[in-house]
């Protein structure tokens, strides 16, 4: 095997080594079939076996019990934009989100070209979205909330979701499903690209209640109606087979490795620690999110000058620690330390970071 670096990005992200080496043992001839996991049958009975595994998986991980159907959709996070309003507004109720930056204010724009009533009711752009917003009054009348849980650019996080009465929360989970434990219960629909915490890119992970198929037009695409997927099992074409293949995997590792999903937050709440504290205290590195509403998937940092940020981004990838450098609509540093980056991981950054503090500070 090749050299594995550190692997920081933030998506496509590291995967546990396990796995990648469970899908390279197995890649030529999958299960006996003779044939790798991408070049079965999508309608064959070993396919069959991939999927529904990966369903049950996440119905166990998240305990969704009966009320909730779980999919696998194409056009990644992003389809799911348009496809929210599209199948669960109603008709002369509003529409209501909570603006915490990029990906929030994306499925906003893509709410308002449908002609929906949207309501922007909390946003916390008066201060770059560098925190979560806590003031806001919901209309109860409202076909449902939606909320970004984590917001990978920005490098907030929900640490409590909103509390509503009786309107089906939406939420963009895409960099922090299946971190931490949570309850379902209050959501319609959750949605996450698996790109970032469960698996390679090529599909969105739709998890909906059952109820909220009801609200879905006829005059719909096909290929745009959730009931469409949720009638065929996420079979009516051709699914990214070899990426839920790997989803499968690492929800495996998660139930039987990790040991679910509050063993999952705490290591998570361990890691996040151990970085937050170092910049914390260092003088040199200056953290961007608002600390009660710091991300534990995205840390989000800056130093004294750009020129050091593009020195230090530099620096770090000649010591095999990649990734480091922020999104490109923000600038500065980011460490996505998500589920599969270990602290081993979290660790060499924290001592290249002390040392790079020493010379440069």
């Amino acid at each position: 095997m090749g050299k594995r670096v550190y692997n920081f990005n933030a998506g496509p992200a590291a995967l546990p080594l396990s796995v990648l080496e469970q899908i390279q043992a197995e890649f030529l001839d999958y299960e006996g079939t003779g044939m790798s996991i991408t070049e079965i049958s999508h309608r064959s009975k070993p396919f069959d076996k991939v999927i529904n595994e990966a369903v049950e998986r996440t119905n166990r991980l998240l305990n969704l019990g009966e009320d909730f159907q779980v999919l696998f959709l194409q056009g990644g996070a992003s389809m799911q934009f348009c496809m929210v309003p599209m199948n669960l507004a109603l008709t002369g109720k509003p529409v209501e989100y909570i603006n915490t930056g990029t990906w929030a204010t994306k499925a906003i724009k893509e709410a308002k070209i449908q002609g929906k009533d949207v309501r922007v009711i909390a946003s916390s752009e008066d201060k770059n979205f560098s925190y979560i917003p806590k003031d806001y009054t919901m209309d109860e009348e409202a076909a449902y909330l939606h909320f970004t849980s984590n917001n990978t650019i920005k490098g907030t996080q929900w640490a409590k979701f909103p509390v509503v009465k009786k309107v089906p929360l939406v939420s963009d989970m895409s960099s922090d499903i299946m971190s931490r434990p949570f309850d379902p219960k209050p959501f319609g629909l959750i949605y996450a690209g698996a790109q970032k915490n469960i698996g390679p890119a090529g599909t969105a992970l739709v998890i909906i209640r059952k109820d909220m198929l009801e609200r879905v037009p006829e005059n719909l695409p096909t290929m745009l109606k959730y009931t469409t997927f949720a009638k065929e099992n996420s079979l009516f074409n051709t699914p990214s087979c070899f990426t839920i293949y790997t989803i499968n995997l690492v929800l495996k590792w998660l139930e039987e490795t990790v040991g679910g999903l509050a063993a999952m937050e705490k290591l998570n709440q361990e890691k996040g620690a151990i970085l937050y504290n170092f910049m914390d205290q260092s003088g040199f590195y200056r953290g961007t999110a608002e600390k009660d509403s710091r991300s534990l998937m995205n840390v989000t940092f800056r130093l004294p000058s750009e020129d050091l940020e593009a020195k230090f981004v530099a620096e770090a990838t000649k010591a095999d620690l990649v990734g480091l450098k922020g999104h490109r609509s923000v600038g500065g540093c980011r460490a996505s330390i998500y589920n599969a980056t270990s602290q081993e991981a979290v660790l060499a950054l924290v001592d290249f970071m002390k040392n790079f503090a020493q010379k440069n500070g």
